[in-house]
Formats: structure tokens, C-alpha cells, sequence
């Protein structure tokens, strides 16, 4: 039966619920700390986004695991776009001083963002597998299921491997039968490969070049999220309990997908 109310604005977007979601816990003689409503939205625009990223990187595994070039590029094109936004979030939030954080910060309880398992789902699909992550969710819990999936599945590096595979570059099937459960590695294999694309392959050398300003752009997102933190808080502990800078500092240089720099030494 069709509904007798009209779609409107409000209403496709859910408006109501999303504008209602922003409840600051501070409370003062004139109510809430005033920057608290600039640290929740910020916060749930973030994840909006990791939302919206691995809504396009399930698709980017899709189109390049088909061979679809043009399609896979015009994807990562976006998804490195959409990480240029949230690397630009972190101005807003930097403003902000320490004091005004430290305001409300108690709130927060044990509330962290390593507790953001839309992130850790991101680090999954481009390889950064990592399964002592689950501990920090219940089993009987979504996180827990949905993360337990991502480490089960696919990366977006093995939909490259199957790729290069495609095109006639006779990736062993060790490699592409890889324990996709754990971390993706180095493979000398796969540097020579790739040095052979970048010296004959104009095509495919814009699909390396696009992993590899996907790669470069979540590690600029961390390290704007780390001197973020170490503007507000300095060298204190993190919310959670978490061990703040020093845990921020460890994930800095990860590169998912690892051959794409090593073979940059040999061109």
C-alpha cells in the first residue's frame, strides 16, 4: 500500500533521526560544554564516511577483480577523494583547544576511537589484518560479526593479484591462494611483476598509481589524526584507557599494499 505521506527532504534523509543523534553528556550552570557538539559531529561524520568507504571499496574490489579498469579507477578515484575530506575534517577539529576538550574529555569514560570498528573494517579490506582486534568487541556483537567477515574475505589487494593474473602476468598460485586472514606481505614475485607494468603497461600502471595514492592517503589521514591527538591531549594517556600517541605512533607507517613502494626502488 502506498504511503499517504509525500517523500520529502526530511524524510528521505532521515533528518529527524540524524539531527537528534548529537547529545552532548557535559553539563555546567549555562548546560553543556560548548565544544562537545563539535566533537560528536565530527565524530559521526567520520564515520559516515568509513561508512560511504567501505561501501566504494567493496565495489573497487568488485571492478578490478572483473578487470573492469576504467571502473576500478574512476572508484579509487573517489574513495582517495573522500579521504582528502576527512584529512580536511581535522582542521575543523583542531580547532579546539586543549582546555576546551579537557572540559568535557571525562565524559568520554572509557569511550575510544580504537573502539571505531568501521575503521578496522577499512584496515581489513586493504590487507591490514590484524585478529587480535576482535578481542576488543563481544562475540555476540555486530562489530564482532562484521569484522570477523572482513577478516575472512578478500582484500582489495588480492582483487589486484587476481587482476595482474588476468592480464597475463602469471601470478603464482601460492600467492593468489593466499591465507587471506592474514596480513598481506612483500613478494619478490610481485615486485618484478610490477616493475615489468611500470616499464610496459600504461593501463595497468594507472591502477598501481591509484593503489598506491589510496595507500598515501590513509597514512596522511593517520598522521594528521596523531598530531591532532598530540595537540589536544600532549603525551597523556588516551580515552579508554588506550595508550594515546605511543599506539598512534606504531600504525604510522603501515603500507597496505607493500610491493607498491619497494618497487619504486628499482625504476
Amino acid at each position: 500500500m502506498a504511503s499517504d505521506q509525500a517523500l520529502t527532504y526530511t524524510s528521505y534523509l532521515k533528518l529527524d533521526q540524524i539531527l537528534s543523534a548529537q547529545q552532548p553528556l557535559s553539563r555546567g550552570p549555562d548546560g553543556p560544554e560548548h565544544d562537545e557538539m563539535l566533537f560528536i559531529i565530527i565524530h559521526q561524520v567520520f564515520e559516515l564516511w568509513f561508512k560511504q568507504l567501505l561501501h566504494e571499496l567493496d565495489f573497487a574490489c568488485v571492478r578490478v577483480r572483473a578487470s573492469e579498469l576504467g571502473g576500478a579507477l574512476h572508484v579509487l578515484k573517489r574513495v582517495r577523494s573522500i579521504v582528502k575530506v576527512m584529512v580536511s575534517q581535522i582542521d575543523v577539529l583542531e580547532t579546539m583547544t586543549p582546555r576546551e576538550f579537557s572540559a568535557f574529555r571525562d565524559r568520554l569514560e572509557k569511550a575510544s576511537g580504537l573502539q571505531s570498528f568501521q575503521f578496522r573494517e577499512i584496515e581489513f579490506v586493504l590487507g591490514l589484518k590484524n585478529r587480535s582486534v576482535l578481542s576488543r568487541y563481544s562475540e555476540d556483537s555486530q562489530a564482532h560479526k562484521k569484522l570477523v567477515k572482513r577478516l575472512e574475505s578478500p582484500t582489495l589487494w588480492d582483487s589486484f593479484l587476481t587482476f595482474l593474473d588476468q592480464r597475463g602476468y602469471k601470478v603464482p598460485t601460492s600467492i593468489l591462494n593466499r591465507d587471506v586472514t592474514e596480513p598481506v606481505e612483500g613478494s619478490d614475485v610481485v615486485v618484478s611483476i610490477l616493475e615489468r607494468i611500470y616499464r610496459t603497461d600504461a593501463a595497468a600502471t594507472q591502477l598501481c598509481e591509484s593503489l598506491t595514492d589510496l595507500d598515501e592517503g590513509i597514512q596522511e589521514w593517520r598522521y594528521r589524526h596523531i598530531k591532532m591527538v598530540q595537540r589536544t591531549i600532549g603525551t597523556k594517556m588516551g580515552t579508554g584507557g588506550s595508550e594515546g600517541i605511543p599506539y598512534l605512533q606504531a600504525t604510522l607507517n603501515q603500507n597496505a599494499f607493500p610491493d607498491l613502494w619497494v618497487v619504486r626502488s628499482r625504476l
